[in-house]
């Protein structure tokens, strides 16, 4: 029995399989989308990278609070505007796409902005810092024909695309359990805790991979270092099927582990995003049961053993695809994947495993989010 999608906007948007856009070409109707960077710190420069090298696109400014960075921004694109004020890149009249690459806490402001000020956004995830926020950029965008995109950069790999067609295929059969771990020696972040920065990759990974939501989460979680948010975290999502996901995130491990497991009832995958290949790992693995009502438990269970697949994945990297897609979504106003309501459900997750971890574990019921019709412009 396969996930039930039938309440979750994310089943009916009408991007599936994204072509690679290697060796498409520059279009010729109409000129190149002008973009603006926010944000030239530790990912600002790669979507500086990408736009640059996607046709359609031209990168027109980029802008940081340090000048040391846009020194840095200068000396390899020249023909780039640099200023250290957003607000002026975000009003230029010839910039028409606005790609922010900032801390959490100015994700809404300067997202708001730019979109009040007609442009097209792509914000760093989390989208914002609270549903109410989410939505109001939602509400904005919709109201004046914009396009509002998040970064979940993940879910537009080759990997965990060539993941969603197997789930989608059956493959796997009745999905029975989601399991990941995303742990390092990282970065302790000031304005949130380690569920935001690292459990949104994770969660939006499984939100496109198993096309539905969680009826409830559960977390636990603590913060070993005075005055820091909480570093170390076990969230635990409840779906309706007995599907449970799991997610374990946490900034103080010695070795750096980014794996996932999804079980089904006929086959299993191993999704290892630091192999340099075979990232995808398909097993036909798992227990058959049989019905000797004569028996005892364990005569019921049988246990199957058999090859191990490791499918072919797309090379391109994600934050091309990511690129070329938002591109593609302002010209013919085809929603994105990584749209705001995406953005909207993952915040909401997060909201509710916040609920939770301040009481100590209690499940968090979540209420299914009203659809949306896609963005038109």
């Amino acid at each position: 029995m396969a996930v039930d999608t039938s309440n979750d906007p994310q089943a009916v948007s009408p991007v599936r399989n994204l072509p690679d856009p290697i060796g498409t070409g520059s279009p010729t109707e109409a000129p190149p989308v002008r973009v603006g960077v926010i944000g030239y710190g530790y990912w600002g420069p790669n979507l500086v990278r990408n736009f640059g090298e996607t046709p359609g696109a031209q990168v027109w400014s980029v802008s940081d609070t340090r000048p040391e960075l846009l020194s840095q921004a200068h000396a390899r694109y020249p023909a780039i505007n640099v200023t250290t004020d957003s607000h002026a890149l975000i009003a230029d009249p010839a910039i028409d796409a606005v790609v922010i690459m900032t801390p959490v806490s100015t994700h809404f402001d300067l997202a708001l902005e730019a979109l009040q000020a007609g442009k097209h956004v792509l914000v760093a995830k989390p989208i914002a810092t609270s549903s109410e926020q989410a939505t109001r950029l939602i509400d904005e965008a919709q109201a004046r024909g914009l396009v509002l995109m998040v970064d979940h950069t993940f879910i537009y790999t080759g990997a965990v695309r060539r993941i969603k067609e197997l789930v989608d295929s059956g493959s796997l059969g009745r999905l029975y359990y989601y399991d990941s771990v995303r742990v390092n020696l990282g970065l302790f972040q000031k304005d949130v805790n380690v569920l935001w920065d690292l459990a949104v990759h994770d969660l939006s990974i499984m939100g496109y991979v198993l096309g539905a939501q969680p009826c409830a989460v559960a977390a636990t979680g603590a913060a070993h270092v005075q005055g820091k948010p909480v570093n170390m975290a076990y969230l635990t999502c409840f779906f309706e099927n007995d599907l449970l996901a799991h997610h374990h995130v946490n900034w103080l491990a010695p070795v750096k582990v980014r794996r996932t497991l999804i079980c089904g009832d006929r086959q299993m995958i191993v999704y290892d995003d630091l192999e340099p290949s075979e990232k995808v790992k398909l097993y036909d693995k798992g227990i058959t049961l049989t019905s000797r009502p004569e028996g005892v438990l364990e005569s019921l269970i049988g246990y199957r053993t058999g090859d191990m697949w490791a499918p072919k994945l797309s090379l391109t990297e994600g934050l091309r695809v990511e690129a070329q897609d938002f591109l593609e979504c302002i010209r013919t106003g085809r929603r994105p994947i990584s749209d705001g309501e995406s953005g909207l459900r993952v915040v909401r997750i997060l909201e509710a495993a916040c609920e939770s971890l301040q009481q100590r574990g209690q499940p968090v019921e979540l209420s299914v989010p009203t659809v949306r019709p896609a963005v038109a412009v």
